[in-house]
């Protein structure tokens, strides 16, 4: 316990510190810092594997250094949230009309997306669409470190839904009753479903399409793609709804694999933006 506290205490002065700098500054020397240190750590391995098994071509190190670069501008970016939120110049949103015509509340939908560019400004899209969007997390370890996702949300009324089988009863509340819900569906779930992805089989959630079949909802894919420095990019494709037949099972797979390939475009288009440090496919898969 006091091993968290110390934890907390310590992600606490990184944050207050980078929200003392100016954005720009705070996303330069997260990057730095990124890009520098980054390398260097154990996880950064496990990339090494993941980009041998779905992008071969590409020149690994050159990836993996602009991924970090890009991961410590998310944190250097991360305690500005209110800035992206507010300035149309720091993040442009193409397809913004896709979530103007959920303002009515008679077409819920569920939105999704993956660990691409800075997805921590997620959270901006429905607060600018003056929407409801409830996001599925990975609840932290620590319980002194909640605050810190607590702080990406403006509104008090959003709910910040735990994966696991509570954040799934908290999910489908919300979805009876009309509420919009994001999910980000990129990691890896041991007891998902096998689903191809840069054409080798990986363990998918299958929550989203389970989901919008059952419920009848049609989805949104989004993603927030850097463009320079603290710039940003969020692009909200038109919604679709996964093809329905007499087997729901077959409906769940054939749907995620829309999904993974939705994802592969995205990765293969932004390889040093997403987020390589997922142990995506099974060690045994070489």
């Amino acid at each position: 316990m006091i091993g968290m506290r110390i934890e907390a205490a310590l992600v606490g002065l990184v944050y207050h510190f980078f929200r003392l700098l100016p954005v720009d500054t705070a996303s330069a020397i997260g990057g730095w810092i990124g890009r520098t240190i980054g390398p260097l750590l154990p996880h950064s391995k496990r990339a090494r594997e993941n980009l041998r098994r779905a992008l071969p071509d590409l020149d690994p190190e050159a990836v993996i250094k602009a991924m970090w670069d890009n991961l410590g501008r998310c944190a250097g970016e991360f305690p500005h949230a209110d800035l992206f939120r507010d300035d149309p110049k720091r993040l442009e949103i193409v397809g913004f009309e896709h979530l103007e015509a959920l303002q009515d509340g008679k077409s819920p939908a569920l939105l999704f997306s993956g660990h691409i560019g800075n997805w921590e400004l997620s959270y901006s899209l429905g607060e600018r669409a003056k929407l409801r969007v409830n996001p599925v997390y990975r609840a932290p370890d620590n319980p002194y470190m909640r605050w810190l996702f607590e702080s990406r949300t403006r509104t008090s009324d959003i709910e910040l839904i735990p994966k696991g089988p509570a954040g799934a009863r908290q999910t489908i509340k919300l979805l009876s009753k009309g509420e919009l819900v994001a999910m980000f569906v990129d990691q890896k779930m041991n007891d998902g479903i096998e689903v191809p992805f840069f054409g080798r089989p990986a363990m998918t959630a299958p929550a989203l399409a389970s989901l919008a079949l059952k419920y009848g909802r049609p989805v949104i894919p989004f993603r927030i793609i850097r463009l320079k420095g603290a710039h940003f990019r969020a692009e909200v494709s038109p919604p679709f709804r996964f093809v329905e037949t007499d087997d729901r099972n077959q409906d769940v797979v054939t749907a995620m694999t829309e999904v993974n390939r939705i994802l592969e475009g995205w990765i293969r288009q932004y390889p040093a933006q997403w987020l390589w440090l997922h142990r995506r496919w099974p060690k045994e898969d070489t």
